[in-house]
């Protein structure tokens, strides 16, 4: 039995061997040249030796495997699916890639919700939260690199993925920290946090204590949620557009505020309001199903109460 290298045997030693029946049979899965010459071969055809390919993808079952695979990586690919069988992007299993599906989700749509927040400035640096009863057995890197994907989309012409995604932030010369806290509980992770060191916010109530511009995620009924925002509490899906108000904590504003929305023809799809305290600063968001334009945003800032607005254009992944 040869399954090591070809020439390590004597084809035609061999056959004579066999013909003089020195040897009863062999098995044969390397060959001196491959592939090999099938007419002519001393070895090849005989009843007592078993020809395989070395390679195992040569037989036709596999070759039709082979093939349905790659078909449906490249309908995955084209449709904006995560493969686990992309080159050059972090690698992880079906099984792990399935299992964080709505966390990678999760991870792009807060990349995108914190850059959207920054101001002409821009921003020097990443700090990425993992909190999980995994610990650091949890692997970030698919989430890392969809955290970045989801800011460089919204900040650069060049087309980002999986696999140019560190290389860019790192040409932009953006640091990029990753901190994992173990936490209680059975969930892949308890939340997702993402901040972004800036000298100035477009909208002022997303700067936490530390100067960052801050939010925070999790993923609840296997979908993707905003739950925090600065130094407020949120509950806000990751998909589609949504209007942040900072006010005071007043009556009339939301009413006066749909309004404003009715007289451009925006449909509202949700509304939550988060205060510090009663009487003090609230942050209100709204789903929008279009984007409002410039004049519509000046009649809402005119809202008596009003502190400021800022929009998440376009989360949905």
């Amino acid at each position: 039995m040869n399954v090591a290298r070809g020439g390590v045997i004597d084809d035609d030693a061999l056959a004579r061997a066999l013909d003089a029946g020195v040897v009863a049979g062999a098995a044969l899965d390397v060959f001196e040249e491959e592939p090999p010459a099938f007419q002519g071969h001393p070895l090849i055809g005989r009843p007592n030796v078993i020809c395989t390919p070395h390679l195992g993808a040569s037989t036709t079952e596999a070759q039709e495997g082979v093939s349905t695979e790659v078909a449906e990586a490249v309908i995955d690919a084209l449709q904006g699916k995560l493969s686990a069988t992309a080159v050059n992007a972090p690698l992880v299993s079906p099984e792990v890639l399935k299992e964080l599906a709505p966390y990678v989700t999760l991870a792009e749509g807060l990349g995108k919700a914190g850059v959207a927040l920054v101001a002409d400035q821009g921003f020097t640096d990443i700090n990425i939260c993992y909190s999980s009863p995994r610990g650091d057995d949890l692997d970030t890197r698919l989430l890392r690199a969809m955290v970045i994907k989801g800011i460089l989309e919204e900040i650069t012409t060049a087309k980002v993925n999986l696999v140019n995604a560190d290389l860019l932030a790192k040409n932009r010369g953006l640091r990029i920290s990753e901190v994992t806290i173990r936490t209680e509980g059975s969930e892949v992770l308890s939340s997702l946090s993402v901040a972004l060191g800036t000298s100035k916010a477009t909208f002022s109530a997303a700067v936490d204590k530390t100067g960052r511009i801050y939010v925070e995620g999790a993923v609840k009924n296997n979908a993707p949620y905003l739950t925090k925002i600065g130094g407020f509490d949120v509950e806000l899906s990751v998909q589609g557009s949504v209007l942040l108000i900072r006010q005071r904590d007043q009556p009339g504003i939301v009413g006066n505020v749909g309004m404003a929305l009715a007289k451009g023809n925006i449909n509202i799809s949700f509304m939550t309001v988060c205060r510090t305290s009663r009487n003090e600063e609230a942050i209100m968001a709204i789903g929008i199903d279009d984007q409002p334009n410039a004049e519509i945003l000046a009649d809402i800032a005119k809202v008596q109460g009003v502190l400021e607005t800022a929009v998440f254009k376009e989360l949905n992944l």
